[in-house]
């Protein structure tokens, strides 16, 4: 280019082809940046298939990837082929000559610009709305895969009678074809429009006719393929009204069909049906009439019909029929509801039973004594003492406990025993310094059960251990205690190979160990290295010396992780709990079936009903749930995850359930038979605490079987929030050794309380009868309360404790210093016609970081109780007689009263002793040093025990003493406290 300025032109410069080096520099390029991508893309499917064959669940991948592939490119396809025959035909009616109007000279040159491109835009286009339409099909595996392998529930819904089955596993297909076919017209009618636009056949400003007669019958056709879709779509309403969610005010989840419904627009939809019908046959008479008049006539009267039939004749009948007798008008679709949800729920067989709320027994010492064969009273809350059990028995900063423990039972001695239970698992943040190598190969996994009584504490208020250290040892027995999968390992490490790992450490040192089990990923192939490398992000996996022959690399490692990848179907109950069963640590967790499709079925969300105040601090504890809106659920699998090899396997535990069934059809081999449970394992399973969370809200409404009393709402429950905190959330369930009225013996029980809705008193307590195995097993019972009197409920006990003058007194001593009072679990026990409520207290007080047990709160009949100990307070609620110490003389100060003095000189100078070590421990308690307090404790049990011993020897023959009181019989001073516990408040 010539300089524009005028001056000198200077030499031109040639642009000529990239030189062959540069050429092939860049193709090499290219081709490897198509192969990063490809083995990008193959990493994740690699990995994931190497992870399923590895758990042995390689069906699960398989059948959902050939399900997915096989939906994609059907329904890829037909979309790409319904729009691009469209375009197609759309292009082969042209005008042969389009009018020389203003409008079309603009659109010739898009023909043009567009014309040597003709084929490509058409396979660009069409290829582009078949993978739309392919991803989204694909994502219908699970809707696919149960109508092909629908399993009857041999069960008619009340209205067409058609089996439950057809609106669970056929119903959801037949509205995915029906959406499916929707936007495969309305893309056909855009693309054809679009093209006859292009081309001539329609015209917007031209004069003349409008459309050519060819885009009429192409067009309209296609309109009349979309109205005969809208009749489908009315006729399949129809039976949507079965399922259909409305608001209601007897529910807020109504479901079903209601008065209006069945009478105004069950009606009314099948008129529209009629109508699309006509509207359809309307559009396609247009290839012989070549005209709109009538087609745009009979689309008229359909929406017209639609907004008259449709709308307003259904908001008239329940404006002039509904609303002036609504009582007697909805009462049959009511127990229709009643029926069909206390069905779907499982709660059908509920037992409801009056209940008095207040004893009549005059004899207290027979209720005292009553309450021991009625309930194992719990004061060992596993949500609080989770940092006890971590102070006490960490052993290492690497090991941790979860934030809530488990309730279990474990039989000794032939009587079975509620036990706190956790696991000590690996803390990665507290490994002595955190690198590449320490994280993943040599800190790989945690050690031991520890376990605690759940009845009863030490006379530090300390949980009394029945298995304990490390290793682990106790009532458990020999077991495998590495735990490589657990609740808090959620990274991977890499095992097997060069590199040893700690097991654990003792007095004599660390001790290293080399995993054994046939778990996890071989790493030995450099594909694999390399798949993983990619999809970690790690690149030292592949050049890592720590990595040899061997090596294997274990991942998706939390119990609930495992069980939904192999189940994708299931949904998980929030609460996995490990149990050691034939000699291995087992996790237990349990699945459930849903569906949203169960006829007449209210429906719940699992997310807002399986909420409590335990989820609202620990989001682990939350349901992992398929969907989160279900109007039908069942317990239908126990699964169980071995903690050292990561083995899942899954048993069938609801035979009869058909949406089970149709899932074990659909992945067959994958759940075990019922009769496979041990009967080792089957005494550690129990009912669900989701499932039970799901049945109580349901329960709070649907307790009643009569239609009019549903309606009126006077017998509306509420779950009342958790008292022990002011979080504002539902108070959680609580697993209980307890005996209902109309049992004989006790039982492994899951407990609630209801409250009158808006209100604090009670109205109803609820067990489930938590012990698998048992006839029992599942069946519901609740204690409902008059509507006459008043019972206090869970709230106003616990305002009731504080308010009491004497116990505020004594938490406010306890508050003293920088210590802080935490509330256990509030127990309700049904006993003698009344309730007895028991809460432990607890204390983390001067240096300790962690809650001992130091009073135990109790309620019954309205008397309460603050003590010590469960039986000290137990004792004073029911004025029971136990042996207490004489009282001071007058005007003696009862804390200083010395304790009696004997001519022993060895007596006199433990109970000297015991009086030193009372007063240490009345120093401690004004300071709040529970240290100090506990070693005070402790000195002063042994000088009683050394009193009573040297006593014991004088009172022999021969022995030379003189009598003196029993130290059991005197123990120190009124207001001193006992050796079991911290001072008596009273």
């Amino acid at each position: 280019m010539p300089d524009r300025g005028g001056g000198p032109t200077g030499p031109r410069i040639r642009v000529g082809r990239p030189s062959r080096r540069v050429r092939t520099l860049l193709m090499t390029l290219g081709v490897l940046a198509v192969l990063g991508m490809a083995f990008t893309m193959f990493a994740g499917f690699w990995t994931d298939w190497l992870w399923y064959r590895s758990v042995n669940y390689s069906s699960v991948f398989t059948t959902t990837l050939w399900t997915k592939i096989g939906l994609f490119f059907v329904f890829g396809l037909l979309m790409a082929l319904a729009v691009g025959l469209n375009i197609w035909l759309a292009h082969r009616l042209r005008p042969p000559l389009s009018a020389m109007s203003m409008e079309q000279q603009s659109l010739d040159r898009y023909r043009m610009g567009i014309a040597p491109y003709k084929k490509w835009l058409l396979l660009g286009i069409t290829a582009l709305v078949g993978l739309i339409a392919g991803a989204s099909a694909s994502s219908q595996w699970r809707t696919w895969l149960m109508w092909v392998n629908g399993v009857p529930f041999n069960q008619k819904d009340p209205q067409f009678h058609l089996d439950v089955s057809f609106y669970a596993f056929d119903l959801p297909w037949y509205r995915f074809l029906l959406g499916f076919g929707f936007a495969a017209a309305i893309l056909s009618v855009i693309a054809a429009a679009l093209t006859h636009y292009l081309y001539g056949g329609l015209r917007v400003t031209s004069p003349g006719a409008r459309a050519t007669s060819a885009a009429t019958g192409h067009l309209s056709v296609l309109l009349g393929i979309f109205v005969a879709l809208k009749a489908v779509a009315y006729w399949l309403d129809r039976y949507g009204l079965a399922v259909k969610s409305s608001d209601f005010k007897a529910t807020d989840a109504w479901t079903g069909l209601r008065y209006v419904d069945a009478n105004a627009y069950l009606p009314a939809k099948t008129i529209l049906f009629c109508i699309a019908v006509i509207c359809a046959v309307l559009f396609f008479a247009t290839l012989w009439r070549r005209t709109w008049q009538l087609p745009v006539i009979g689309f008229g009267l359909m929406v017209l019909s639609a907004i008259l039939i449709g709308g307003l004749y259904p908001a008239i009948v329940q404006k002039f029929q509904v609303q002036p007798n609504e009582q007697a008008k909805e009462a049959p679709y009511v127990a229709k509801n009643l029926k069909a949800t206390r069905d779907a729920y499982g709660i059908d067989d509920t037992k409801v039973t009056d209940y008095a709320g207040k004893s009549t027994t005059t004899d207290k010492t027979k209720l005292r004594d009553d309450v021991d064969g009625t309930a194992s009273i719990r004061v060992m809350d596993p949500n609080i003492v989770s940092p006890t059990f971590q102070q006490l028995q960490q052993m290492r900063n690497y090991y941790a406990f979860p934030t809530n423990l488990d309730v279990d039972r474990y039989s000794k001695d032939g009587k079975d025993q509620d036990t706190v239970i956790g696991l000590r698992e690996l803390n990665l943040n507290g490994i002595p310094k955190n690198n590449w190598i320490n994280d993943h190969f040599r800190y790989t996994h945690g050690y031991g059960v520890v376990a605690a009584k759940g009845t009863t504490a030490d006379a530090e208020g300390r949980p009394v251990f029945t298995e304990s250290d490390l290793p682990s040892q106790g009532d458990l027995g020999t077991y495998q205690q590495r735990i490589y999968y657990g609740e808090k390992t959620t990274t991977y490490s890499i095992v097997g190979g060069p590199q040893k790992e700690i097991d654990y450490s003792d007095d004599s040192g660390e001790k290293t160990f080399s995993y054994t089990a046939d778990s996890g990923v071989n790493l030995s192939n450099p594909v694999n290295r390399a798949a993983y490398a990619l999809a970690f992000s790690e690149p030292q996996i592949m050049y890592s010396g720590a990595i040899g022959e061997g090596s294997r690399i274990l991942y998706n490692r939390t119990p609930k992780q495992r069980v939904e990848a192999v189940a994708p179907w299931l949904t998980i109950d929030g609460d996995a709990y490990p149990a050691v069963v034939d000699g291995k640590i087992q996790w237990i967790v349990d699945a459930y079936t849903t569906t949203n499709g169960y006829p007449y079925s209210s429906r719940t969300t699992l997310g807002d009903t399986t909420a409590d105040s335990l989820t609202a601090t620990n989001n682990s504890r939350a349901v992992v749930a398929q969907q989160n809106q279900v109007n039908y659920i069942r317990n239908s699998v126990k699964a169980t995850v071995d903690a050292y090899t990561g083995q899942v396997k899954l048993y069938q535990w609801d035979t009869q359930d058909p949406v089970l069934k149709t899932w074990m059809k659909a992945f067959p081999g994958t759940v075990k038979a019922k009769g496979d449970i041990s009967a080792s394992l089957m005494a550690h399973l129990r009912y669900p605490q989701d499932l039970f969370k799901v049945q109580r809200e349901l329960l709070s409404r649907y307790h009643v079987e009569d239609a009019d009393t549903f309606l009126s709402g006077s017998e509306v429950w509420q779950v009342p929030d958790d008292p022990s905190n002011k979080s504002g959330d539902a108070v959680p369930p609580y697993y209980l050794s307890m005996k209902m009225p109309d049992q004989s013996a006790q039982a492994f029980s899951l407990t609630t309380t209801f409250t009158p809705n808006g209100r604090d008193n009670l109205s109803a307590f609820m067990a489930v009868d938590a012990e698998a195995g048992t006839p029992d097993y599942g069946k519901i019972r609740i204690l409902k309360l008059p509507t006459s009197t008043t019972v206090n409920g869970p709230k106003q006990v616990q305002s009731q404790f504080n308010s009491e003058q004497d116990i505020a007194e004594s938490i406010r001593l306890l508050q003293g210093g920088d210590s802080e009072v935490e509330y256990g679990n509030l127990l309700t026990v049904p006993l003698d016609g009344g309730l007895l409520y028991v809460e432990p207290v607890y204390v983390r007080g001067g240096g300790l970081k962690y809650p001992l047990l130091r009073k135990v709160l109790v309620s019954y009949g309205g008397n309460t109780a603050f003590e010590d100990t469960l039986d000290q307070a137990l004792n004073k609620v029911f004025g029971a007689d136990v042996s207490t110490p004489e009282p001071p003389d007058e005007g003696e100060d009862p804390g200083t009263t010395p304790p009696p003095t004997s001519s022993n000189p060895t007596v006199q100078k433990a109970l000297d002793d015991a009086q030193k070590a009372f007063d240490a421990g009345q120093e401690a308690l004004k300071k709040g040093d529970w240290e100090a307090y506990g070693r005070a404790q402790a000195d002063l049990e042994a000088a009683l025990r050394r009193a009573e011993d040297a006593q014991a020897a004088a009172d022999k023959p021969g022995g030379g003493g003189t009598s003196s009181p029993s130290p059991s019989g005197s123990p120190s001073p009124s207001g001193s406290p006992s050796p079991t516990g911290s001072p008596d408040s009273g």
